[in-house]
């Protein structure tokens, strides 16, 4: 099935996979994080901050994604946009692991914000890359594995997350989760020389895309 699949399109799905799949871990669980570790046991006050932390990174993400986008825009071929691939993964990643000094709720907040900006940067150098490349004729069923192989892996980390945390506590979990996040990152060098060298400068094929994130969705 996936070798009817052009390599730089397989690489950005298992990217993605992998990317998505980390926050599987921690996301049914989330909740319960704040609860004990930022406010010892005070679920009105564990509400508040969650409900916060989302205002944070839903604002940020809204107010940087677009300018991201239009200055990628402006610069033709692919070597920017894979580059915020993989600075927004890393700095996803970066912002998971901070989870695990978290213990006030300014902690949460900074990660939150780091995380919304590497959030900011990865969608539209993704799509953009995934545009620019997806197969003619093939676009339903390449999008469709995508969704697919990533609600799969979001099954398994969810299921797997909650043993984690439970066996091994939190941090074990958040340091699993931002591994994933950085192998995501290091994944599309993988196709460094097909997107580079060429320098091939690809007409904008409108897609629309749907993203469904386990804890922060991913527009």
């Amino acid at each position: 099935m996936f070798k009817s699949i052009n390599k730089v399109i397989r690489i950005l799905i298992f990217s993605d996979v992998l990317f998505l799949t980390g926050f599987g871990f921690f996301t049914p669980i989330f909740a319960i994080f704040i609860a004990q570790r930022i406010t010892t046991g005070n679920i009105t006050d564990a509400a508040k901050i969650a409900g916060f932390s989302m205002g944070i990174y839903w604002g940020i993400k809204s107010i940087l994604q677009i300018p991201f986008g239009r200055y990628l825009d402006k610069i033709k071929g692919d070597k920017d946009d894979l580059w915020f691939i993989v600075i927004g993964n890393v700095s996803v990643a970066f912002a998971i692991f901070g989870y695990i000094f978290c213990s006030l709720p300014w902690h949460l907040y900074l990660c939150q914000g780091v995380y919304s900006i590497g959030m900011a940067m990865n969608i539209p150098g993704w799509c953009a890359i995934f545009t620019r490349h997806i197969d003619k004729g093939k676009e339903a069923f390449e999008w469709s594995t995508r969704s697919t192989l990533i609600g799969l892996g979001a099954a398994i980390s969810g299921v797997l997350g909650g043993i984690i945390a439970a066996e091994f506590g939190f941090n074990v979990l958040f340091f699993g989760a931002g591994v994933f996040a950085l192998a995501s990152a290091l994944l599309p060098f993988s196709v460094y020389k097909i997107l580079i060298p060429k320098g091939r400068v690809f007409s904008q094929i409108p897609e629309v895309k749907e993203f469904q994130e386990p804890y922060l969705p991913k527009e």
